[in-house]
């Protein structure tokens, strides 16, 4: 059986949530998920991560690459949740001043890296190069074209877009709309 390496809980509902990880507002939106699970209950709902890479974020690419090396390294899920954290953590030192400047303009994608390696502990060069990673970076472009998703976050319930779901949103709020 093959399981998905951002996936938590067991339920029958699904909650997937597109996040570009150096997104601010992804950032709101990543730091609730352990809550809303805790508070629905991991027998009753699913959270699964998508990654909805941005041209904006310039090290965007970079950045969803070491969330799915780190996703195909030995206990994937708690590899590619500390990758996660530690950009969530740390957000300025993976992005540019208003999209286009600042001091990562003379960062190289091994800075990145090595910054990500650093903060979350998780050994990412060798799975970085790895060229069957490509595959699961198309996937996640896919999948998100595919279900119309152009911004992130955006939110999907049980396969459906739900465009009044925010980041702003409370846990409580997301509950709500879970119907759980």
């Amino acid at each position: 059986m093959h399981t998905d390496p951002l996936a938590w809980g067991h339920g029958p509902r699904t909650f997937e949530v597109f996040l570009e990880p150096t997104c601010p507002f992804s950032v709101k939106a990543f730091n609730k998920l352990d809550t809303l699970l805790a508070q629905a209950g991991e027998d009753r709902l699913t959270v699964k991560i998508r990654l909805q890479s941005q041209p904006w974020h310039m090290y965007s690419p970079v950045v969803v690459r070491c969330v799915l090396a780190a996703a195909s390294l030995a206990d994937g899920k708690a590899q590619a949740k500390a990758v996660l954290a530690a950009v969530a953590a740390h957000r300025d030192e993976f992005e540019f001043e208003r999209h286009a400047g600042g001091p990562n303009m003379d960062a190289t994608p091994n800075d990145i890296i090595a910054r990500l390696e650093g903060y979350s502990g998780v050994p990412l060069r060798e799975a970085f190069a790895e060229p069957a990673l490509e595959q699961a970076v198309k996937w996640h472009a896919k999948y998100a074209r595919q279900n119309g998703i152009h911004v992130s976050p955006t939110f999907m319930i049980d396969g459906l877009v739900q465009p009044g779901i925010s980041s702003g949103d409370s846990v409580e709020q997301w509950l709500e709309q879970l119907k759980l």
